[in-house]
């Protein structure tokens, strides 16, 4: 799906006031990234490492793992593809509702697909499941699964590929990291652009046991991670005490957003995030968002094209309570005929 994710701002003539479409945290990349990333220019001059295999030393040793249980990607998204890759012309079970990009990918790679709603994991998997995607916390719910644990030990068949894009945005639950080493079913798939802000560089990285690990680096593109994006990781890293976002305000202003929406022509669906849903209460999102868009220059994410949800679900993150006010402002003029 080349086009319908959020955050496609790109496509529209116009500078917009608040942009509600991406779940990217919105107070920017870690004071310091962008001054460091100027003193490593001269490393695009040459070809960065095959594998970032810098990069992957000073995760592993972060967590305590050896080199052998990190591949350093090119994004989530290059982490997905991989995953199906591997297991080509396979069985794979995505939860849905669900980001395009685990249908996509195994579609590709020849799975046979099956659909598991998010309310059906606790009896919904069989020892013919295959690969089981999980967002975790969902992209577009928010949701989390707090009994991940338990599935895993259950299921030794399934191969659980549990996607953490989202994993510090939430207090309800911890990382499933630790995890690799006690079991051999797991793939972690994490994000590096999301907390940090920095989608434009594209990073991320897989962590597994060390055969899985070696499975997946069979189809990795060589220099598939960029010698900025590399140095962008490193300087996180370095200070990944340091670096993390206000999530406890964060969640805070996503509360106070939320409550000021009641009464407006929206539907608000709980969240463990800083991103919900919520539906509209006439025509469509796809709607809602030209008007949004012409009248006040604000973008918002029609969901409609997530599995499990319909055209009138739109996805908003928590901007800093300014522009949540001028959603709230703008949805108060949303007088559809």
């Amino acid at each position: 799906m080349f086009q319908g994710h959020g955050d496609d701002g790109y496509l529209h003539q116009q500078t917009l006031a608040a942009d509600f479409s991406t779940n990217v945290w919105y107070g920017g990349a870690p004071k310091g990234l962008k001054e460091h990333l100027f003193t490593q220019w001269d490393h695009v001059q040459r070809y960065p490492e095959v594998l970032a295999e810098s990069l992957t030393q000073k995760i592993a040793a972060c967590y305590g793992f050896e080199a052998e249980n990190i591949l350093v990607t090119n994004g989530s998204t290059e982490s997905i593809y991989l995953v199906a890759q591997a297991f080509k012309n396979g069985k794979s079970t995505i939860t849905i509702p669900a980001f395009a990009e685990y249908e996509d990918a195994c579609k590709m790679f020849g799975h046979h697909v099956n659909l598991l709603h998010w309310e059906e994991l606790q009896t919904g998997i069989s020892a013919d499941t295959g690969l089981l995607f999980i967002c975790n916390p969902n992209n577009p719910t928010g949701a989390v699964f707090k009994e991940l644990e338990t599935l895993i030990f259950k299921h030794p068949e399934v191969l659980f590929v549990v996607d953490e894009a989202f994993i510090e945005f939430t207090l309800s639950i911890t990382s499933v990291l630790p995890l690799i080493e006690k079991y051999s079913n797991l793939i972690v798939l994490r994000s590096m652009t999301k907390a940090y802000a920095i989608p434009g560089l594209r990073l991320g990285y897989i962590a597994a046991n060390a055969a899985l690990i070696d499975r997946l680096r069979t189809f990795k593109l060589p220099w598939a991670v960029n010698a900025m994006a590399i140095a962008a990781g490193h300087f996180i890293f370095d200070h990944i005490h340091t670096l993390q976002i206000p999530l406890n305000q964060l969640l805070t202003d996503r509360d106070e957003f939320i409550k000021k929406l009641e009464g407006s022509p929206l539907k608000v669906y709980p969240s463990h995030t800083h991103f919900f849903l919520a539906t509209i209460n006439q025509h469509t999102a796809a709607i809602l968002k030209q008007f949004l868009l012409k009248e006040f220059n604000i973008l918002i994410r029609d969901a409609g094209n997530f599995r499990g949800l319909t055209e009138k679900h739109i996805r908003i993150a928590t901007l800093n309570p300014n522009k949540n006010q001028l959603l709230l402002n703008a949805l108060a003029e949303w007088k559809p005929i």
